[in-house]
């Protein structure tokens, strides 16, 4: 397989800036000079004070390879200085220094079948590989689990459920968001099974404390240890 492609640092310009909830800025930017990247990859953005102190962080691309902008969503985590700044302080015309894409190890290219499980805003990445299954009609090849509390923290949840991806939200019925009348609940491995049959591959992302779970869950459900891999962030990532 050939390296995943990767950037050096560049600017990007903010061309559309929403909040989808309280805590979440989706940004979508013209980057100058682009790479074009790979479904998992991450952006550096680095924001510079006056005095030439800078703060940086990582995040993950939502967007399809084929999209003309670069899609972030941006969880504002407390006392984040860069989600905060972005969150509560960016506009659009903003011009941020940017390093992508980055990463080679958390990809899906769909070159093999594989399941996502993700929870919260780790649901990032795995958008940006539904994207890239549904633009080449390969959905039988990525099956989705993505975990939330509720419907409305829950980042791209009617995407996600358009796609098909299995839902369960863990402080709410899913009849509240008009999906059926699943308990508020963790999957159950049973619920998981279909999901990871026939899977060569599987990507986790989310919290530290989720990415644990997950993988002791996909473990359980018979995925082989040496075939999942995880992304985790946080405060502690």
């Amino acid at each position: 397989m050939a390296p995943a492609p990767a950037g050096g640092w560049t600017t990007g310009t903010i061309i559309e800036l929403d909040h989808p909830t309280d805590r979440l800025v989706r940004l979508r930017l013209h980057v100058d000079d682009r790479v074009d990247h790979l479904a998992g990859q991450h952006y550096v953005v680095r924001l510079r004070a006056p005095d030439d102190y800078t703060a940086q962080r990582s995040y993950s691309i939502a967007s399809d390879p084929d999209d003309p902008l670069l899609e972030l969503m941006v969880e504002c985590l407390p006392g984040g200085e860069v989600s905060g700044f972005l969150h509560d302080v960016a506009e659009v015309g903003d011009v941020l220094e940017l390093r992508g894409p980055i990463g080679g190890w958390f990809v899906w290219e769909g070159d093999v079948p594989a399941v996502c499980v993700a929870g919260g805003s780790g649901v990032v990445p795995v958008v940006a590989m539904t994207r890239v299954a549904r633009r080449l009609g390969l959905q039988d090849r990525l099956k989705v689990v993505v975990v939330a509390r509720t419907w409305d923290e829950l980042p791209y949840a009617a995407e996600l459920q358009r796609y098909g991806a299995f839902v369960a939200l863990t402080r709410e019925n899913l009849a509240l968001a008009g999906g059926g009348d699943r308990v508020a609940a963790p999957p159950y491995p049973d619920e998981m099974r279909a999901y990871v049959a026939g899977a060569e591959r599987a990507y986790v992302c989310g919290s530290v404390g989720f990415a644990s779970y997950a993988t002791r869950l996909l473990q359980e459900c018979g995925v082989v240890a040496d075939t999942i891999r995880v992304e985790q962030f946080g405060e502690t990532g």
